[in-house]
């Protein structure tokens, strides 16, 4: 196991899409969706324990989770759960583990790394060529060995490329909801990775249908890949206000002046994404093309697609129910609940701590307004 490799987590969501199951003090990530005693963010670290040392795992989370990862994550080291004192979305958090990678590769080094004129890091340096993947903590990944393979291989082209890099799925239907990236099939390719021409976020469902007819169009997964010398020298071009606002502190991280540090500097860092940061921007970013049973559990819509369904289509999760002309619903209340639907189709049901949510399937996209309503005349009693 290599131990310049680097997964960074981002945690600090509140999947608001998600409610009532998910909620503000105990978003998505921390949930057990299918009953297997294991959290999305448990499975997500589990997955990168073979090939990641569990001591370079960081996890990004919002301040407010820090002791729930650690007690779900024992093994884990209070300094290696990074608190984001403010949302300031994944540029911002992504820039924050940076540094702190940064920071901890020269205290591995001891006094061995030199140093420039004005005191910096020497980039050009062999001991801070850190291989880093970035990836959500709330993906369900079906087949965790192509997984590794994927990761193993895309570090062999970051380890030997000043590149930044993504994991692009394979479609399997014209979907509307995740961001397309094209691989330009011009360029000669990398032993299956390709540079990629154009990114796209969530089409219509036409302009779907023609990306994934042309095979040329990969889902976006959200999971990066590259090398540090390479994403830092990204920031330093396309996010220089990040990089202002958090270079002075990197020589703090993992002392104990970090946390004062990152709750003066985060939050004036601007909210923005590493897409339309960085990767949209950059001519050196590539796709590797990979399949694994992936599916990005942003939604009801795409957690019933996963699961098992009976010979209805009803998905039934955690409780029991019972159907009566009632087709292609999805159930989730308590253990121990039950729920008895009598012609209905195609809808959530779910239950959590005090809420029910009846709402079509074909509706879910406002899940996230009647949060922000309900948070509104109830004064947040249920978020």
């Amino acid at each position: 196991m290599n131990e310049k490799n680097y997964c960074v987590i981002m945690a600090g969501g509140i999947g608001s899409r998600f409610w009532p199951f998910s909620r503000n003090n105990r978003p998505k990530q921390f949930l057990d969706f299918f009953g297997i005693g294991r959290s999305l963010l448990q499975m997500t670290v589990d997955r990168f324990r073979p090939i990641i040392p569990i001591e370079n795992i960081l996890i990004v989370t919002n301040v407010a989770y820090k002791q729930m990862i650690l007690e779900q994550i024992p093994d884990l080291r209070p300094e290696q759960v990074l608190c984001e004192p403010a949302r300031r979305n994944t540029a911002p958090c992504i820039g924050y583990a940076i540094a702190h990678i940064k920071g901890d590769m020269r205290k591995k080094a001891g006094q061995n790394v030199p140093l420039t004129a004005d005191g910096a890091v020497d980039w050009d340096n062999e001991l801070m060529n850190a291989n880093i993947v970035v990836a959500p903590s709330d993906h369900l990944i079906l087949q965790e060995d192509k997984f590794r393979a994927a990761i193993l291989k895309g570090f062999e082209f970051t380890k030997k490329n000043d590149c930044l890099m993504t994991l692009g799925m394979q479609p399997t239907r014209p979907e509307t909801g995740y961001g397309y990236i094209q691989k330009d099939a011009s360029e000669v390719t990398y032993n299956g990775i390709y540079k990629v021409k154009t990114f796209t976020e969530k089409p219509d469902r036409e302009l779907a249908e023609v990306f994934v007819k042309s095979g040329e169009f990969l889902w976006n997964s959200g999971i990066f890949l590259w090398n540090l010398r390479a994403i830092r020298t990204a920031y330093i071009q396309y996010l220089p206000e990040v990089v202002e606002k958090l270079k002075p502190g990197e020589m703090l991280m993992g002392t104990d002046k970090e946390e004062a540090f990152m709750q003066e500097n985060f939050p004036l860092c601007p909210n923005i994404s590493i897409d339309y940061g960085v990767m949209e921007k950059a001519p050196n970013v590539y796709v590797q093309p990979a399949s694994f049973g992936w599916s990005d559990l942003g939604t009801w819509g795409s957690l019933y697609e996963l699961s098992d369904k009976d010979p209805q289509g009803n998905v039934t999760l955690k409780s029991e129910a019972m159907y009566y002309d009632s087709e292609n619903n999805v159930v989730t209340l308590p253990a121990g609940h039950l729920a008895v639907l009598k012609g209905l189709n195609d809808y959530i049901v779910a239950e959590a701590d005090g809420v029910l949510l009846i709402c079509p399937k074909s509706d879910e996209q406002h899940i996230r307004q009647m949060v922000t309503d309900a948070e509104v005349r109830f004064k947040g009693k249920f978020n």
